[in-house]
């Protein structure tokens, strides 16, 4: 999980509407915003106080919500960063992209490894193998894990396998195809199109713009 906050900044104020005192103070006071899962937000004041804000509940630990018993600025605030994208939602934590470190959203219950949008695998999507350099085609991309799955004709796992022992055991598992099947005059050679299983963090997928 990424602890890093949101810069503490003041936001720009919308010119077509008119705001509400505390609307306005939540846009116009330097503030920061931190996820902590659970719902749970930590804010850092233009003062340097920090509060929590349960935001499902619509709680802050601020004076002005505890003794006005009103959604406060920090309330308001985090809203906006969620709504802005720059902090994540009720229900999802932000974590690294295993191959890039940017930042991802994601559900609060769902292991790694995470990726982000350019590095997402899925089928007919083409990789590279870190170990050999070897292009290859997606074709499953499956949720089992590598030290739970056999690999055929062999009495080893995809995890146990020489060549996977640097990758974690614990991470799923992607089936793969070489994108150079032979093919004959009745279609394709069948075995041309074996199945290649490895570790997903073993794999990095390779951009329209770096296939040359």
């Amino acid at each position: 999980m990424i602890t890093t906050a949101s810069p503490k900044t003041s936001l720009p104020v919308p010119t077509d509407r008119r705001l509400e005192e505390r609307s306005l103070r939540a846009r116009t006071e330097a503030m920061s915003v931190l996820a902590l899962g659970d719902g749970l937000y930590e804010v850092e004041s233009e003062s340097e106080h920090t509060y929590l804000v349960d935001l499902e509940a619509g709680r802050c630990t601020c004076p002005d919500h505890v003794f006005r018993n009103v959604r406060c600025k920090h309330v308001r605030r985090v809203a906006i960063e969620i709504t802005a994208g720059r902090v994540p939602p009720l229900g999802r934590i932000a974590v690294e992209c295993t191959d890039c470190g940017e930042s991802v959203f994601v559900d609060e219950d769902v292991d790694g490894p995470f990726y982000c949008e350019r590095h997402r695998i899925y089928p007919g999507a083409t990789v590279r193998d870190r170990e050999t350099g070897d292009r290859l085609t997606v074709v499953d991309v499956s949720d089992r894990r590598a030290d739970a799955v056999q690999i055929p004709d062999a009495s080893t796992t995809v995890a146990e396998y020489g060549t996977n022992e640097n990758y974690d055991p614990d991470v799923p598992v992607v089936g793969t195809v070489y994108p150079h099947a032979t093919v004959a005059r009745n279609g394709v050679v069948p075995a041309s199109l074996k199945v290649y299983v490895f570790p997903r963090t073993r794999l990095e997928r390779v951009r329209t713009d770096d296939r040359n």
